[in-house]
C-alpha cells in the first residue's frame, strides 16, 4: 500500500494496515532529484501565493516523538522562502493558555492570506495527549472533535489551504531513533524520560490518533498518512502533496497578479502623464 488520505469524516483508520517503510521500485537517488524539481515548484507557487494574497497554507504535522516533525520542517519546509513562513510549535498549554479555549492559542497562529503556516504539534494535542492520560473527561475531549472540524472549516472558508500529516513510524524504528540519541553528543540535548514513557502507551496512542483522524478527516481538511520510517521518503511524500496541492491555484494566482499588474501599469502611465 503507498500512501493514504483520509478525506471523509467517519471513515475507517487502521493504522495497523498502513506500512510505514517507502514502497520498493522507488531509490534514495531518485527520490533527492525529485525532491529538488519540486521545491524549485513549490518556491514558485509560494512566490505567486504571496503576491496573489487571496489564499493562506496551513500545514499541520502531527506523529509520535521520533517521527520526524522537525525533519520535515527542515528538508521540506526549508524549500519555502523564509519570507512568507511561520513556524509555531505548541507544547504544555501555559497557564494563560489554560484560562481560554483550546483553540484560542491556536487561532493566534494561524497564516495570513499570503503565507504558510506549520504547525508542529497542534491542536490534535488536545484529542491525543488529553485523552491517553486522563488530563480531561471524555466527555469533553470528545466534544472537540466537532469543534476542530469547524474550526478547520472556518479556516477553509476564508481562504486557508490546510494540508494535515500524521508522520507514521513503526515501533521499531522510534526504538532505533531513540538509541542513537544516545549515543550521538550532538542529540543528548534531546534526550528525555517522558518518551519513553510515552512508548509504553503506544497502542493507546495508536487508538486515539486512529479516532482523531476519522473524525475530523474532511475533504477540505484531509488528512495524509505518512510511512516515515525512512526520512527521504517522508520529505518526498510531503513535497509532493504540498505541489499536488496547490498546483490548482496556481492560474488563480497568476490571473490575479496579472490583473493587479494591469492596475499598477495604468497608475504608472497616468502618474506620467500628469509630468511637464
Amino acid at each position: 500500500m503507498g500512501v493514504v488520505t483520509f478525506d471523509k469524516t467517519g471513515e475507517k483508520v487502521n493504522l495497523g494496515a498502513i506500512s510505514e517503510s517507502p514502497p520498493g521500485g522507488l531509490s534514495r537517488e531518485e527520490a533527492a532529484r525529485e525532491l529538488e524539481t519540486l521545491g524549485e515548484e513549490l518556491f514558485d507557487l509560494q512566490d505567486l501565493l504571496w503576491g496573489a494574497r487571496t489564499h493562506s497554507v496551513l500545514v499541520v504535522l502531527q506523529g509520535r516523538d521520533t517521527a520526524g516533525k522537525d525533519g520535515a520542517i527542515k528538508h521540506v519546509v526549508g524549500l519555502l522562502n523564509p519570507r512568507g513562513v511561520h513556524v509555531t510549535s505548541f507544547g504544555v498549554p501555559t497557564e494563560e493558555e489554560r484560562e481560554h479555549d483550546f483553540l484560542w492559542r491556536i487561532h493566534r497562529h494561524t497564516p495570513r492570506k499570503g503565507e504558510f503556516s506549520i504547525f508542529n504539534r497542534s491542536h490534535y494535542e488536545d484529542v491525543l495527549v488529553v485523552r491517553v492520560h486522563d488530563l480531561v473527561p471524555r466527555e469533553v475531549w470528545g466534544e472537540r472533535f466537532g469543534h476542530i472540524r469547524d474550526f478547520e472549516e472556518l479556516l477553509c472558508e476564508h481562504g486557508t489551504i490546510v494540508l494535515k500529516f500524521f508522520l507514521h513510524i513503526s515501533k521499531d524504528e522510534q526504538k532505533k531513533r531513540l538509541l542513537e540519541r544516545e549515543e550521538d553528543p550532538r542529540t543528548a540535548w534531546k534526550l528525555n524520560p517522558g518518551d519513553w514513557k510515552e512508548r509504553e502507551k503506544w497502542g493507546e496512542y495508536t487508538e486515539a490518533y486512529e479516532d482523531a483522524i476519522s473524525r475530523t478527516a474532511t475533504k477540505r481538511a484531509p488528512w495524509t498518512i505518512v510511512p516515515a520510517d525512512s526520512k527521504w521518503y517522508r520529505n518526498l511524500v510531503i513535497a509532493r502533496e504540498l505541489a499536488q496541492t496547490l498546483r490548482p491555484y496556481k492560474k488563480v494566482w497568476q490571473d490575479k497578479l496579472d490583473e493587479v499588474g494591469k492596475q499598477r501599469k495604468a497608475e504608472l502611465d497616468a502618474y506620467r502623464a500628469r509630468k511637464p
